[in-house]
């Protein structure tokens, strides 16, 4: 019985699909009669039975190879569309992992939105990156993985955009949408040039092409670069990051899975072509760089921002620079183990501040305190993310960044020493945030804060128990071979700049005999980094500008050329058939002398002597 849950694994993205097209139902003559939340409880019911389906075929997966499924689709003019599936532990993990938080985001959101009367709406999109993203674990092909790639791209634009009567959400979800598609435009080069060189899509068949090939390394370093572009976008790296802060305007609990999940979709895709990217050793110096910039120009953004939200959705972008780091070099493991304590992580500091935001309206840093007495569940799930997160055994994180820097010490010590710096970095930004929020005394806005409702406590705890269980399942799963690695140099040198980070952080945001707001002491750098290097006006002046000036001029050429030559001929043709008229006499001697003088004025100035 249980065995038919792994065959029907396929059926997952269904249950959410299901509970998408129920929602939908909910429209606001039905919403007056009944209220929103039916919306809500047919997804969630719809989540949680794509939840128990995972585990279920989780269970038999275990230590099982991994098999293809292939489903025929179209067969056209010699090609042929299949749609392939791969079903293994990996997978389904994944699976279970996207299922697993979509879940506690939609309790969390049923408490967070609870007189918001959009429900059916914003239920219906969550399950449709539900069941994009559960689509996308399993799918084992390119050409089907862009297009669920580009169904995702919309909902984030739909979702982002859902309180569409507020002028900054229409914005944001606009240029999410606008910067993503850019990375897609370029995936979508590298999918269609990818056919004709390899003759499959399939991402297994794929590696093992790469393993046997003789390519030419030009032709393979421009088609990886393009496939390389789709993922910089989805994982919001320099310089298509801007999306992901811009779509902080949207509902928290969206937020939520967006940024623990959603966006790994990319690196989930940029593991996939690991293999293709390692036959073009320009290509993987470009996704180490893009990644290593990323990682270390985000961070520094964070940590000079006032907005939490942005904070966080900065440390996004920093830790899937580390994952584009960790594909780059080839540690395939690293970049798995990084997806995984990433999402767990900042889902749950997401969750944190989200407790705050709810009940203090701001999310101003500055015009937040004092809150650790009032708070303290809040407060220390932040912390519990916060070790989760950076390299501090034996939490998630450290287990994934002692495997990558181990490897970066051989292949690459600059690398590994900006792991260092990074890691120390983050660390360094939560308790910043942490010491904003939590520490120092009430302030006005924070002064008859209390814990929001349960639905909201309840499954911020429940994940910051799986935070701190996230060793012992990682042992259970065969992940941690060895223990002694915490007394190994690479793993004291992790917790060396994990302290280093919180002991500075909290010397400065903890201690309240330092004056706030901290700034740096050149006001231009302070700007600079608070200003996110200036890319918006270096988007303004390069590329807007750009195409502002090419649409112009062609704005210009259309109106008064190609529209001016089309209406003069109009013109000629209506005043010469006003004037043809009064010349209609029945006489047939008349009309062949009108048209000679026609033809002869014509010849006359067609063969007009030049002198």
């Amino acid at each position: 019985m249980i065995s038919n849950w792994l065959d029907n694994i396929w059926l997952i993205p269904c249950y959410s699909l299901l509970g998408a097209m129920l929602s939908v139902t909910w429209f606001p003559a039905i919403t007056r009669k009944t209220g929103p939340r039916p919306a809500g409880y047919v997804n969630i019911l719809m989540t949680f039975l794509s939840f128990v389906h995972a585990i279920a075929a989780l269970i038999v997966a275990w230590g099982q190879p991994a098999y293809a499924l292939s489903f025929p689709w179209l067969d056209v003019g010699g090609l042929s569309f299949t749609i392939d599936l791969q079903i293994s532990a990996v997978n389904i993990g994944a699976i279970v992992l996207i299922a697993g938080l979509n879940l506690l985001a939609q309790i969390y959101a049923v408490g967070y939105m609870e007189m918001d009367w959009g429900w059916g709406r914003f239920f219906a999109l969550l399950a449709l990156f539900e069941a994009g993203m559960t689509s996308l674990v399993i799918c084992d092909s390119l050409f089907f993985s862009y297009v669920i790639l580009e169904i995702l791209t919309l909902g984030t634009y739909l979702l982002v955009g859902i309180w569409y009567n507020q002028s900054l959400v229409v914005t944001g979800a606009r240029d999410a949408f606008l910067t993503k598609r850019v990375g897609d435009l370029f995936l979508l080069v590298g999918v269609v040039g990818l056919l004709p060189l390899t003759g499959t899509w399939n991402f297994t068949e794929l590696a093992v092409w790469a393993k046997t090939t003789d390519v030419n390394p030009i032709t393979i370093t421009l088609v990886t670069l393009a496939l390389m572009v789709g993922p910089m976008g989805k994982c919001a790296q320099f310089p298509l990051h801007l999306w992901l802060d811009e779509a902080m305007e949207g509902p928290l609990p969206s937020t939520i899975l967006r940024n623990s999940v959603v966006v790994a979709t990319g690196a989930w895709i940029l593991i996939k072509l690991q293999p293709l990217i390692a036959l073009s050793p320009f290509t993987q110096q470009a996704v180490i760089a893009i990644g290593a910039a990323t990682a270390l120009g985000t961070v520094l953004i964070a940590i000079a921002q006032i907005d939490v939200k942005r904070s966080l959705s900065y440390l996004t972008s920093a830790f899937m620079g580390l994952i584009f780091i960790a594909v780059g070099t080839g540690e395939i493991f690293s970049a798995y183990s990084l997806i995984l304590a990433h999402a767990l992580a900042i889902a749950l500091l997401l969750m944190s501040v989200g407790s705050i935001i709810s009940n203090n309206i701001s999310q101003d840093l500055t015009l937040i305190g004092g809150l650790w007495k009032r708070r303290p569940i809040s407060g220390l799930c932040f912390l519990i993310g916060t070790l989760g997160l950076i390299g501090f055994p034996p939490f998630g994180g450290f287990w994934a960044m002692v495997n990558l820097i181990s490897h970066l010490w051989e292949k690459n010590f600059d690398l590994a020493e900006l792991l260092l710096l990074i890691n120390g970095l983050i660390a360094f930004s939560l308790m910043r945030v942490f010491g904003l929020i939590w520490g120092g005394k009430p302030k006005q806005m924070t002064e008859r804060s209390v814990e929001p409702l349960w639905l909201i406590v309840l499954p911020m705890t429940i994940l910051a128990g799986l935070v701190l269980h996230t060793p012992q399942l990682l042992t259970s799963w065969g992940m941690i071979a060895d223990w002694s690695v915490l007394t190994s140099p690479d793993a004291l040198l992790l917790l060396g700049s994990s302290t280093v980070g919180l002991g500075t952080a909290a010397s400065l945001y903890l201690n309240q005999k330092v004056s706030k707001p901290i700034q740096l002491p050149l006001t231009s750098l302070q700007n600079f980094f608070a200003y996110d290097f200036y890319t918006p006006k270096l988007y303004k002046v390069t590329i807007v500008g750009l195409v502002g000036g090419i649409s112009e001029r062609m704005f210009w050429f259309d109106r008064f050329f190609v529209d001016g030559v089309g209406n003069f001929f109009g013109l000629a043709t209506l005043f010469s058939g006003q004037n043809l008229r009064y010349s209609t006499f029945g006489q047939l001697q008349l009309y062949a002398l009108t048209i000679m003088i026609g033809i002869g004025a014509l010849l006359l100035l067609l063969f007009k002597p030049t002198f």
